[in-house]
Order: structure tokens, then C-alpha cells, then sequence
């Protein structure tokens, strides 16, 4: 029997009953055998059981009996997927009879596992078979049909025991689990072969041993530390496969396994378990370190020995799952981790880069404070490299930012160190106890604690991120080497505070300084060929490629756009940190090379690097000035990078040369505003003789923007800084120098400045080379007097430059002090009076009525000075004055005289611009005789003469002209020639006069005179006109004067001084004072006249 255990299943087919009965003896026997250590026996019983377990379609099989023991191999059965499978009630009783076995003999069965397992296999493929069921039993056998009700129910019993079977591994000994796991493999290995095509059922054999060795590895975590080579051994085997299925079967199989063993207890505890011992814990730490080392190398081994994408794939994505899950219990593996990871950045495929780079954004988003310190760098180093590789651009941005996130975590490091320094400090101090710089005591308990703490060197770390960023700075793509240079700035800056000064020393001059030199260089060399977009398609047989915008169209414009970006950040530094660099002990050196980088910049860069470099200095002096950061040498540094600059660039004719001059000059007026208490006169006068040698180079009647009626770019930023240079309180003697620099642009004379601009220039150049510039220029140089020209307003410097700038001078004049407004008040009236009389020769020109507006401002003002407001130095003042009024005479003389109420051109201008004409020009009358004749004070008698005669000459062109023509005269001209009529009798009368000021008084003396002899004129011409005419009659014109004297006659009364004036003969005047009717003198005056018109009557 024992040799032939199944030949009771052969007599008895027949009788459920005795079918159990058998079951129990076969498990008896087996269990008899299991415990003697009888193997052949064993074996030969359990073959029995196993092959009336399941129905095998193959009849030929069924009848041949064959016994197989452990150590052959089971002939393949050709089962078809298709074919019905229906197990029995005496399949289902042998099941659960080997189950009963396995369950008894789990520790004993050793390589018999092999045909147990061969049938749980077969069991395993029936219960997921569509086309299995089970066969219902007869009413005779109570009890098996109280044990399966139904197909469902019975599968369901089975495959939990299957399941069971596996999950009491736990139970197991050690050597049991290893025989159950040898023969799983060899389960397992017998179906695997070089081809790649596998049945259905060698692939669901293959599964089974799979799911179950890994539902062993569950259920053994307390032990994985024996198991795990095995486990790890098969699945490398599959994954080797060349089947597809086979190698995604195993990866999801070691996913499981490797995050399973990782987030146990046991791992967690392997490296925080305290022991009592040194020499046991050091010996558990090395048995740790294996562990975990074995644990993860099968991803190594995978992704560096298979050159399958699919297992290098697979394997990054089980590191992935394993560092989001449980990185944090990592602690010896990460050498060989990170070494892995740096290896898949040199790889080719576009997903593997990307895969290994989604574990690097976990480690350096989650798992920095969790990583050995040792490994910290290292990390850093990955992350350059992801940042480094061509294949993905996006990872490179990315990683560029992983850096930043980096900074973050080194910075809290280093603040949290300087607070663990300080504490320390303190104590030692206490207990008097010194400590060298740097050193930070570390709690000897902590070391028991954990072996793997060590002192993290953060200043190493911030250097290794700024090696990186440097090196990505240099990256020939614009966007990675862009995102680097931010990301370095943008680290310095957030959190330059926390960093010592040694570090800011090694920023600058290890990354920094080297930076610039090699972006710059490579920016130089690099090439000028425009780029054509990538080819979209053709079009009529050409390629028709996408378009690249013009900026970026090179090379080398994109190089400069990193340089932008690198002065942007520097002027980032200097806005925030310069006071804290002024202490560094290279700052001397570092200083000049950045001011000599920024002049190149802006001599020889393009027209964005130059605005950028330009932008630098402006930020600096803004940022810096108000807080009283500077001194005046660091002014002065930027005055002469921007004097050299304008010096240089006026043979540059281009738009962009005239964008970059524009900036420069907005420049120097913002320097000037911002650091006018550091300004003496030499340096303000440096500065008007730049603003002179831009004004002068960028005068050129050939400009396009002329041309066009506006004004070239430079020559705005020109009138935009001018005002911005009024003279501070300090320096109120510059007040003179400027207002005779822009007059002499008023008056196209050379300015005192240009004639040593070519002895500046060459000075400031060779100082400039030296480093050691401090030129200066003599006040003498444009306090000089300069002589009257002869030469029209304007001439070579734009006439629509000048009507901007006259309102801009006059106002300057206005906010002057009065002592300084004294000495420049001649040669401002001078200087607006020219550009008054551009009438003459442009009638419709608009500088003329800018400047006569100007003009009535700054008359009116002077007039109504106090002599106490001009100094002290009366000799001086009244020489000023004497000039002032000489100067107002002649520009009344002329432009009221040779321009007012004169007869236009045959070129008629609109009505409405002859109206808007009239009406300045009354204005002008009107402050003429209101402002200055009437409210003077000091006006010397000669020059109170020429301006009344200069009024009477106004007056009398309409009496002037003959009686044949003086009828086409136009109305303005009569009606002008009424008013300054008018303001005569205006400036004689009592009743009219606004002051009692003895100067008023003499204008009235004068006048009067002056206007009776008009009267007479006017009255005899009236006379002399209707004797001509005879009964025709006269002209309007001259009935409208005559009429209007007659009038004005009759209301003017005059006061006694006035009177006296008057040539009349001494007795009368007696008279009209003793009877006090002086107020009509002037009628007995022109008696002899109204004689004459009465006779004539």
C-alpha cells in the first residue's frame, strides 16, 4: 500500500463516505511519515493526494498513475483555458486534506513543498477560471452537503485556505520559510525559458509563486532580515525576462515587497533601537547598514546592469514609492541611492530623466532634514546635474528652483546654529570656560542616540548650491542659465542678512566676480548669425520656419540678456547690502572692478546691457543717498563713469546710442537729486559741463525728429534734467553759472565750459585709466562775461528745443535767490528779448509767444524787488539794475517798436491766430505801462525816456502815415497804435497812478511832455488832413484818434508835479498853483492847438 497509496482512489470511485474515510487514512499516513522523516514515502503519498485533487482533462495521465517524485519534473499538461474544469466533492474533500497536511508538516515538508505547491497552483488557476465549477453532492452525505452549498461558497473556502496556508508562514521556523520559498522559485524557474512566449498556464504558475512569496515577506517582517536574499533573487530573475508580462509582474511585486519591508516597525527600529552596549550596537549597526543596503540594491542592480527602459523605468518608479512613502527611515542607502540618481541624469530617454527627477524633487522638497549630513551635498550635486542635462529644459528650470528650496533649508541651519553658538557661549562664560570661533558642542547623549549625527557644515553646503548656480549661470541655454542667475541673486538677497562676512567674501569673489568675467566673455565670443525659428511646414516648395523675435534672434543678444539679468541682481545687492559690503576688506578692489565692468557695459555693450548697467548706478545712488550711505568719493566714482560715457558717445548717431545718452542724463539728474548735500561747486560744475557737451552733440538741424516737428530723444531727456539742477542752498553760488549756461543755448554763443571741454575730456580720460580721477573745473571758467552776439536765437541748436527752454530758464531765474537773480537778471532779459524778436523773421513761430510770455514774468517780478532782498554790496546792485533796465528799454524798443502792431506778411495767418496774436501783444502793452512804467522805482531817467519814446513811436504810426494810405491800415494796427495812445495818457494821470512813490512821479514828468507833443501832432495832422481834403471826408482812422485824444484830454487830470513838467511859461504855472487847477495844465499847454481848430472852423 505504502508503494501504491492511490489504488484505494482506483477500487473506490464510488461512495462519498468512504471516499472521507480514505482522506483520513492518507492524512494519517502522511503525517506518520512527516514525523518518522520518511521523505520517500512521504513524497509518494503526497503525490497521491496531489493528483486527485483537481480533474486533469487528460485521461492518459489520469490512467497511467504516474508517481513523480520532489526532485522531477511534471510533464506539462496541454489543458486548454477553454475546457470546463468542475471539481468534484472528492476533489474538494483531497484539497482540504492537503491543506490539513501542510498546515501539520509546514515545518518538516522541505522539498516536498514542491508538489504541494505544484497543486495549490493548479487550485489557484481553477478558482480565477471563468470556465471552472464545482459538482453538487448527493442527499446521502449529510454533511457534505451541509459543508458546500454551492460552487461560490466552495471556491471561496478554498481559496481562503490557500491564502491561510501562506499567512501561517509566521508559525514557520526559519528553514521551513526558506524550503517554502526554494520551492516557490523552483515552481516558478520550471516555467521560465529563453522564449519569450509563455503559455497561460506557465504564466499563471509564475504569478502564483510570486503573490505568495510576497505574501510570505508580509507575514515575516519580523524576521525579513533571513528571507529577504531569496525574495530579491527571483524577482531580479524576472525582471531579467525577456517576457513583458513576466518583468511588470515582478516589478509590482518588488514595489510591494521593498515599500512593505521599508515602512515596517522593524526597519524603523533597526537604527533608533538604543542598545547598552557599544561593541553590540556597533555590530548592529553594521548588520543594519547591510540590510538596508540589500533591501534597496535590487533598484541598483536593475536600472544599472538591465538596459531595458521599461526595468530602468520600473525600478525609478519603485525608488520614487519608496522615498514618498518611508524615505525618512533611510539612513545607510542614500550613498547608493543618490549615485543612481546622478547616473539616470546622464541618460538619453526623455521619461527616464524625467522619472529620476520626480525622486529628486522629493528628497529636496521633503527629505533634506531627514538625510544624512554627509549625503547633503552630495544631493546638491544631483540636483545641478538634473539641472545641467540637455534632454528636458523643463527639469533644468526646475531644478534651478530646487536649488532655491535648498538655500532655505542650509540659511535655517545657519541660523539655527548661530542661536546653538550663542546659547553655548553664554553657558561656557558662565562656568569660564572659553571656546574657539566656530566650534558648537555636541551632546555626547545625542551621539549615543543616534550614531549618524553629525555637525552639518552649512557654509560647505551654501558654497556647493552657489557651485552649481555658477556653473548653470554658464549653461549655453538662455532660460537654465537665466534661472540660475536669478536664483543666485534672489539667494543672496533674501538672505544675505544671516550670512558672516567671510561668506559674503567668498560669494563675490569665488561666484560672483567670476560670474561676470566668464558671462561676459562667453557674451563677446559668442556668435552674430541670426537663428531661424524651428520649420513648420513649406510653403509654394519654401520652408516656412517660426519667427523669433528680434531681441533674441542671436546668440549673443541672448547672452546679454544674462548679463541683464546679472546687473539687475547686482544692483539688487547694492540696494540692499551696500553698507555691509562697504565692510568686507576687498571691498576697495571689488568696487573699482565693478565700476569698470559697469563703464564697459555701458561704452561697449548693447543697448539693453547698457540701460542695465546704467539702471545698476541709478538704483545704487537712490537706494543709498537718502539713508546717508554714501560718501562723496562713491559719487563722484559714478559722476565720471557718466561724464566719460557722454564724452565718448558723441559721435554715436543711432537709436540706440540716443536711448542709452537719454538714460545717462536721466541719470545725472537723478544723481544730482539724490546726493545734492554731497555736491561742492566743482563737481556741480562738472556736471553742467557734461549737460553742455550732450546739448551741444545732439544739436543737429539734419534730425529726423525735426524734421517731423519734435523734438530728438536726447534733447528731451536734456529739458527733463535741467530743471532737476536747481542749486541747493549750499551751493547758491552756482545759481549765476547755470542761468549763463542756458542763456548762452538762447543765444547761440559758445558757452564758457565748451571752450576747456577738449582739456576736461582729455584729463578725465587719462584719470579715468589711472583710477584716480578728480578733475575739477574753475569757477572762472563760466562765471566769465560773455559778449553780445550777433547771430539769430537758436542757430545750430534748435529752435524747438529753445521754446522748451525758455520757460524752463525763466522759471529757474524766478526760484533763484534775489542776490544771484540781481547779478543774472541783465543777461536773462537780454536772452528772452531774442528770442522775442524771432518774430520778425517767423511770425508764426511759437518761440516768440512762449518768450514774450516768459518775458511779462519775469519783467513784472524784477520790477517789484526790494533793494534790501539783493545784498549788501549796493555798488554791485545798482550797476546790476542800470544794466537790467538798459536791457528792458532795448527789448521794448524792439519788439514793440520793430514787431508789435506792425502790418503782417502777405502770408495771413487764421483769425483765430491774428486774434490769439492782438491779445499777447496787448498783454505785453498792458504790463509794459502797468508793471514796469508805473509801478518802477529805480528805472534811471534816461531810460524811462527811451521807454515812454519807445511807446510814443507805437503811438504815432497811425498819424505817421500820409491821408492817401493810411485807410488800409489794418484794424489791429490802429487799434495797437489807440492803446499805446491810451497807456500815455494812462501813465500821466493822478487818478490812475498806484503808488505815490517819487519814481512814479518821474515817469509822470517824463511822460507828459511826450504826450503833448503827440497831442500837438495828432491835432495839427487832423487839421492839416481836412485843409487836403476839402469836403471829402477823412479816414476813420485818423477820426477815431482824433476823438480818442480829445477824450482822453478831457478826463486826464494831472497832479502838481506833473504839471510843473509841463512847458509852459512860469507865471502861469503860478497861477494854476495858486488856484489850484494844475489838475487841467496840460489843456492850457496845448492851447495855441485848439486855436488853431477853432479858427479853422
Amino acid at each position: 500500500m505504502v508503494n501504491h497509496p492511490g489504488l484505494p482512489f482506483t477500487y473506490f470511485n464510488e461512495g462519498e463516505a468512504i471516499i472521507l474515510e480514505i482522506l483520513k487514512g492518507y492524512q494519517a499516513f502522511t503525517q506518520a511519515c512527516g514525523v518518522l522523516r520518511a521523505i520517500e514515502p512521504l513524497n509518494s503519498f503526497l503525490a497521491s493526494l496531489c493528483k486527485f485533487t483537481i480533474n486533469n482533462p487528460n485521461e492518459g495521465e489520469k490512467r497511467s498513475g504516474i508517481l513523480l517524485s520532489p526532485g522531477s519534473k511534471k510533464p506539462e499538461t496541454s489543458m486548454d483555458q477553454r475546457d470546463s474544469i468542475i471539481l468534484t466533492p472528492k476533489n474538494v474533500q483531497a484539497l482540504r486534506t492537503l491543506f490539513n497536511v501542510a498546515h501539520r508538516l509546514h515545518n518538516v515538508l522541505g522539498p516536498s513543498w514542491v508538489l504541494v505547491l505544484e497543486t495549490l497552483a493548479a487550485l489557484d488557476r481553477t478558482i480565477h477560471s471563468p470556465h471552472a465549477s464545482t459538482q453538487e453532492v448527493s442527499a446521502s452525505v449529510s454533511r457534505l452537503s451541509r459543508d458546500t452549498s454551492g460552487q461560490y461558497s466552495d471556491f471561496h473556502i478554498l481559496s481562503s485556505l490557500n491564502s491561510q496556508l501562506f499567512e501561517s508562514s509566521a508559525l514557520m521556523n526559519v528553514a521551513a520559510v526558506k524550503s517554502l520559498l526554494s520551492a516557490l522559485h523552483q515552481l516558478s524557474s520550471q516555467h521560465i525559458s529563453g522564449n519569450s512566449q509563455l503559455s497561460g498556464q506557465q504564466i499563471g504558475s509564475i504569478a502564483f509563486s510570486v503573490e505568495r512569496m510576497t505574501s510570505i515577506l508580509i507575514n515575516n517582517l519580523h524576521r525579513v532580515e533571513s528571507i529577504w536574499d531569496q525574495i530579491a533573487a527571483h524577482h531580479l530573475e524576472l525582471a531579467n525576462c525577456s517576457n513583458p508580462q513576466l518583468r511588470n509582474m515582478a516589478l509590482d511585486s518588488l514595489d510591494h515587497s521593498i515599500c512593505s519591508v521599508v515602512g515596517s516597525e522593524k526597519f524603523q527600529g533597526i537604527s533608533s533601537a538604543p542598545h547598552p552596549s557599544k561593541e553590540y550596537q556597533l555590530v548592529e549597526e553594521s548588520e543594519t547598514r547591510s540590510f538596508e543596503y540589500a533591501v534597496l540594491s535590487p533598484l541598483v542592480i536593475l536600472y544599472s546592469s538591465n538596459k531595458n527602459i521599461d526595468v530602468q523605468m520600473g525600478a525609478l518608479k519603485i525608488l520614487l514609492h519608496v522615498l514618498e512613502r518611508h524615505g525618512e527611515k533611510l539612513s545607510y542607502s542614500w550613498p547608493s541611492i543618490l549615485h543612481m540618481l546622478r547616473a539616470v541624469a546622464d541618460a538619453s530617454e526623455k521619461d527616464v530623466i524625467s522619472l529620476g527627477f520626480q525622486s529628486v524633487r522629493v528628497i529636496m522638497n521633503e527629505g533634506l532634514a531627514t538625510i544624512p549630513v554627509q549625503c547633503l551635498d552630495e544631493c546638491i550635486l544631483v540636483t545641478g546635474a538634473y539641472g545641467a542635462q540637455k534632454t528636458d529644459i523643463n527639469i533644468s528650470l526646475t531644478a534651478a528652483g530646487l536649488l532655491w528650496t535648498a538655500t532655505d533649508f542650509i540659511v535655517k541651519g545657519l541660523s539655527g546654529r548661530s542661536v546653538q553658538k550663542a546659547n553655548h557661549l553664554n553657558e561656557e562664560v558662565q562656568l569660564g570656560v572659553s571656546m574657539e570661533e566656530g566650534d558648537i558642542p555636541t551632546s555626547e547623549e545625542g551621539v549615543k542616540r543616534n550614531p549618524l549625527q553629525q555637525l552639518v557644515d552649512y557654509n560647505k553646503l551654501f558654497f556647493s548650491v552657489f557651485s552649481v548656480l555658477q556653473k548653470l549661470g554658464a549653461d549655453d541655454r538662455p532660460e537654465v542659465r537665466n534661472s540660475a542667475v536669478r536664483t543666485l541673486f534672489q539667494t543672496l538677497c533674501t538672505h544675505g542678512q544671516k550670512l558672516s562676512l567671510s561668506m559674503w567674501e567668498d560669494c563675490l569673489w569665488i561666484y560672483v566676480f567670476p560670474m561676470l568675467e566668464h558671462v561676459s566673455h562667453l557674451a563677446s565670443t559668442s556668435s552674430k548669425d541670426e537663428w531661424h525659428g524651428k520649420e513648420l511646414g513649406t510653403r509654394a516648395g519654401k520652408a516656412v520656419h517660426m519667427l523669433i523675435h528680434h531681441s533674441r534672434n542671436t546668440a549673443q543678444k541672448q547672452w546679454d540678456e544674462t548679463i541683464v539679468l546679472l546687473l539687475g541682481g547686482i544692483a539688487r545687492l547694492l540696494r540692499s547690502f551696500f553698507p555691509l559690503l562697504q565692510q568686507l576688506s576687498k571691498f576697495s578692489s571689488g568696487w573699482a572692478i565693478l565700476l569698470a565692468f559697469l563703464k564697459n557695459s555701458i561704452l561697449n555693450g548693447s543697448k539693453e546691457v547698457a540701460l542695465a548697467a546704467i539702471n545698476c548706478l541709478q538704483t545704487f545712488v537712490s537706494s543709498n543717498c537718502p539713508k546717508g550711505n554714501l560718501e562723496s568719493s562713491f559719487v563722484q566714482s559714478v559722476l565720471d563713469i557718466y561724464e566719460l560715457v557722454l564724452q565718448t558717445s558723441p559721435n554715436y548717431k543711432s537709436d540706440s546710442a540716443d536711448k542709452v545718452k537719454q538714460e545717462v542724463l536721466r541719470g545725472l539728474g537723478d544723481l544730482y537729486v539724490q546726493a545734492q548735500s554731497l555736491f561742492n561747486d566743482d563737481m556741480y560744475l562738472r556736471l553742467m559741463a557734461v549737460m553742455h557737451l550732450m546739448i551741444k552733440s545732439s544739436m543737429n538741424s539734419s534730425d529726423y525728429d525735426s524734421e517731423l516737428g519734435s523734438i530728438p530723444a536726447v534733447q528731451r531727456g536734456i529739458l527733463e534734467i535741467i530743471p532737476m539742477l536747481r542749486p541747493t542752498t549750499m551751493l547758491s553760488s552756482m545759481w549765476s553759472p547755470l542761468l549763463l549756461e542756458l542763456l548762452c543755448y538762447l543765444n547761440g554763443e559758445e558757452s564758457p565750459l565748451h571752450r576747456n571741454s577738449k582739456e576736461i575730456r582729455e584729463q578725465n580720460s587719462d584719470a579715468l585709466a589711472n583710477g584716480t580721477k578728480r578733475a575739477s573745473v574753475e569757477r572762472g571758467h563760466i562765471n566769465g562775461s560773455g559778449t553780445k552776439g550777433d547771430t539769430v536765437v537758436g542757430c545750430g541748436w534748435g529752435i524747438l528745443f529753445i521754446e522748451k527752454l525758455v520757460p524752463i530758464m525763466v522759471n529757474l531765474f524766478l526760484e533763484a535767490p534775489p542776490n544771484e537773480r540781481c547779478s543774472a537778471s541783465p543777461q536773462v532779459i537780454q536772452g528772452v528779448g531774442r528770442c522775442m524778436n524771432t518774430r520778425r523773421d517767423n511770425p508764426r513761430g511759437t518761440l516768440w509767444r512762449v518768450s514774450a510770455e516768459c518775458f511779462n514774468h519775469v519783467v513784472t517780478d524784477e520790477v517789484r524787488q526790494e533793494n534790501a532782498e539783493c545784498g549788501s554790496d549796493m555798488n554791485s546792485y545798482r550797476l546790476s539794475r542800470a544794466r537790467f533796465w538798459k536791457e528792458v528799454a532795448d527789448v521794448y524798443e524792439t519788439f514793440l517798436v520793430g514787431s508789435c502792431g506792425r502790418v503782417l506778411s502777405s502770408d495771413v495767418p487764421s483769425a483765430d491766430s491774428a486774434t490769439a496774436d492782438e491779445s499777447l501783444e496787448m498783454t505785453v502793452l498792458a504790463v509794459f505801462g502797468d508793471s514796469v512804467l508805473k509801478l518802477q522805482k529805480e528805472a534811471p531817467v534816461e531810460v524811462l525816456q527811451r521807454l515812454v519814446n519807445c511807446l510814443d513811436r507805437c503811438a504815432s504810426r497811425t498819424g505817421s502815415l500820409p491821408i492817401q494810405t493810411v485807410g488800409l491800415l489794418p484794424l489791429h494796427c490802429s487799434r495797437f497804435s489807440l492803446g499805446c495812445l491810451q497807456m500815455m495818457f494812462s501813465l500821466c494821470s493822478c487818478i490812475s497812478k498806484t503808488s505815490s512813490h517819487p519814481a512814479v512821479s518821474e515817469t509822470s514828468k517824463v511822460s507828459i511832455s511826450i504826450l503833448t507833443k503827440r497831442c500837438e501832432v495828432i491835432l495839427g495832422q487832423f487839421l492839416a488832413d481836412e485843409n487836403d481834403l476839402g469836403d471829402r471826408p477823412l479816414p476813420s482812422v485818423r477820426i477815431e484818434e482824433t476823438v480818442c485824444v480829445l477824450q482822453e484830454l478831457a478826463r486826464l487830470i494831472l497832479d502838481i508835479e506833473t504839471a510843473n513838467a509841463l512847458n509852459i511859461p512860469l507865471y502861469l504855472k503860478d497861477a494854476l498853483r495858486e488856484n489850484q487847477s494844475h489838475g487841467r495844465a496840460h489843456l492850457l499847454s496845448l492851447l495855441p492847438t485848439f486855436s488853431e481848430l477853432v479858427v479853422s472852423r
